[in-house]
């Protein structure tokens, strides 16, 4: 007999505040706060814009960035008509990235080559973009392959993967050969003010945050966000992951070290108050599906790509290139990793199966089984 599925109701919903009644276009900005000011690029996905952040930074005559936008003939146009009508006559004087997905550091190179200044970034992600646009050109790897077929996708599904792999790369300008690297907790100096680097985990390797306690700002990237919730995926990379509890974790230290109050400045949607409840929120959810999982477990084995609700299909096409069929199984990544956590809380107890042997779990660092499987 199985057992009954867990409560999942829905997280009541924070009550954010979304001081700004306007967005600025795509080559326009306008100022959030003393001598920070807002732009947005469009992006080529149903979620069509990412926000970027400049930090009038005097000490080096010039602006301070905050994320660059992703590589595409839009951005590069937009980027251009703000260097013609914005700034006050003042350069970029550094360009700093939270993470190393394309849509913050596609940008990067072209940026810091055309005004010769350095990017800063945490060592992890410069790192680990380094080695994903290495894959450019290459074909997907057998070990991709096996993962993913076991995580449940068709011979029509990892063909079309077959064919786009490698495709980061082309998103992307060439980084830098080098970088300055940001650590967590760092205070560094941007014109008149401290902001301190406070790192996540998770939805990428070291994600970085920027908190401005004086002006009362959080620079959140994705690693909070108000309207839609942050991506957290197993990759073939590392199938043994657990970046759901590294991400649960790092919403817990965001509460712990910033205050409620700030201003949270995100990398997708509008800025807004609340960032103890919307964090508050993202977690429950995820915990909630994970929780879920656990219920619909069968005695025999169920694939990811079976056990995801209807509703990712919205979340998919967030991901989707108009004009392009959208990357197959997005959703199963997340799935897994939600599926990793409940694996992973597992191994912290004693298991007594129907049969009665009490059963201990492997220790941490060993093998629970086929990742992609939601019950054994």
């Amino acid at each position: 007999m199985n057992p009954p599925t867990p409560s999942r109701e829905r997280p009541d919903a924070p009550k954010l505040v979304y001081p700004f009644d306007q967005v600025p276009e795509p080559g326009t900005s306008f100022e959030v706060a003393p001598g920070v000011v807002w732009m947005r690029m469009p992006l080529p996905m149903v979620l069509d814009h990412i926000n970027i952040w400049g930090i009038r930074d005097d000490d080096h005559d010039g602006w301070a960035l905050v994320d660059t936008g992703m590589r595409t003939d839009e951005t590069l146009a937009a980027w251009h008509q703000i260097f013609a009508t914005a700034g006050g006559g003042k350069h970029l004087s550094r360009v700093f990235v939270t993470h190393m997905h394309p849509d913050h550091v596609g940008m990067a190179g072209w940026l810091t080559r055309k005004f010769d200044i350095r990017l800063w970034m945490t060592r992890l992600d410069y790192l680990h973009c380094r080695v994903l646009l290495a894959d450019t050109g290459r074909e997907a790897p057998a070990d991709a392959l096996h993962f993913y077929r076991r995580a449940g996708w068709s011979d029509a599904a990892l063909e079309t993967y077959r064919a786009r792999f490698g495709n980061f790369g082309k998103r992307i300008h060439a980084m830098p050969d080098s970088y300055r690297r940001i650590v967590d907790g760092e205070q560094l100096r941007i014109g008149a003010h401290d902001w301190r680097v406070v790192v996540g985990t998770g939805h990428s390797p070291e994600h970085a945050c920027l908190h401005c306690p004086e002006l009362k700002l959080l620079i959140s990237g994705d690693q909070v966000l108000p309207r839609i919730s942050s991506n957290v995926s197993v990759h073939p990379t590392e199938p043994d992951a657990n970046p759901m509890a590294d991400w649960l974790a790092s919403l817990d230290k965001l509460k712990a070290q910033i205050p409620d109050d700030v201003l949270v400045l995100p990398a997708h949607n509008e800025p807004f108050r609340g960032l103890h409840g919307q964090a508050g929120r993202g977690a429950a959810a995820h915990a909630g599906t994970a929780a879920g999982f656990t219920g619909r477990a069968a005695p025999h084995r169920r694939r990811v790509h079976r056990a995801v609700r209807p509703r990712h299909r919205r979340q998919r096409q967030l991901h989707a290139e108009p004009g392009h069929r959208r990357e197959p199984g997005l959703p199963e990544l997340p799935a897994a990793a939600r599926r990793g956590l409940v694996r992973h809380r597992r191994r912290r107890r004693r298991l007594v199966p129907a049969h009665g042997r009490v059963v201990t779990p492997p220790p941490a660092g060993a093998s629970a089984g086929p990742l992609p499987m939601i019950a054994r």
